[in-house]
């Protein structure tokens, strides 16, 4: 999933010419806090509502604003982790979108990166998750996804997390199937560490649960 497919083809960017109070209204009616400043195609930065606040003009043409971002961008081959990475650093609540030649082609929405997101981790599909333990010098995808297949799942997901106490690392599987008493006893046979599972409203344990709606939390703020 490219850059260039999340691009937003309703919100508009600012002229220098546009006024504070311009920038304002339209961020209001788009609830985001932040929006691009573009002449013709050139991308000249990014401006926040805490920008025109702190100038305390808004009357004035956004060119007379000091920005707090440079110009943070991404290029429209990037791929969708590039943008999360980006608006996640600079707590963005839009991404502008350039092609090679750095000419400005649109933004993407937090709400558009959000959605996505759930498409891309599966979070719409029915299905179990589980949570495995260990050290990365065990991990080996092709021996998880063959003990799941096995156990007649299919992986829909995954992603690694390092943990806290650095040498051990934690990998949350997104399963096809809400029954995981098959795939569990796969796991325990080959002597995996469950850490905990979660299955719709019943769980054993609804740490995994707890860490999606914290990103979804933090990603929609």
């Amino acid at each position: 999933m490219l850059a260039k497919e999340l691009i937003s083809d309703v919100v508009p960017a600012l002229k220098t010419s546009d006024t504070g109070l311009d920038a304002i209204n339209w961020m209001e009616v788009f609830r985001v806090s932040h929006l691009p400043i573009v002449n013709n195609k050139a991308f000249l930065g990014i401006i926040s509502d805490v920008d025109i606040y702190d100038l305390n003009k808004a009357n004035e043409p956004l060119g007379n604003h000091p920005l707090s971002y440079a110009k943070p961008y991404v290029l429209e081959y990037q791929h969708i982790y590039d943008v999360i990475e980006l608006a996640s650093r600079l707590q963005l609540t839009v991404v502008p979108v350039l092609d090679a030649n750095e000419d400005y082609l649109g933004l993407i929405t937090q709400q558009q990166l959000l959605q996505r997101f759930a498409d891309l981790i599966a979070a719409h599909t029915p299905g179990g998750i589980v949570e495995l333990e260990l050290q990365l010098r065990d991990y080996s995808l092709s021996e998880i996804a063959r003990l799941v297949e096995d156990a007649d799942a299919k992986i829909l997901s995954l992603y690694v997390s390092q943990m806290m106490e650095g040498d051990r690392y934690s990998i949350a599987i997104k399963l096809n199937r809400t029954d995981l008493e098959p795939v569990l006893t796969a796991f325990d046979r080959y002597g995996y560490s469950v850490k905990t599972t979660y299955v719709g409203n019943d769980s054993h344990d609804e740490t995994v649960k707890r860490n999606y709606d914290s990103l979804m939390k933090y990603l929609s703020m």
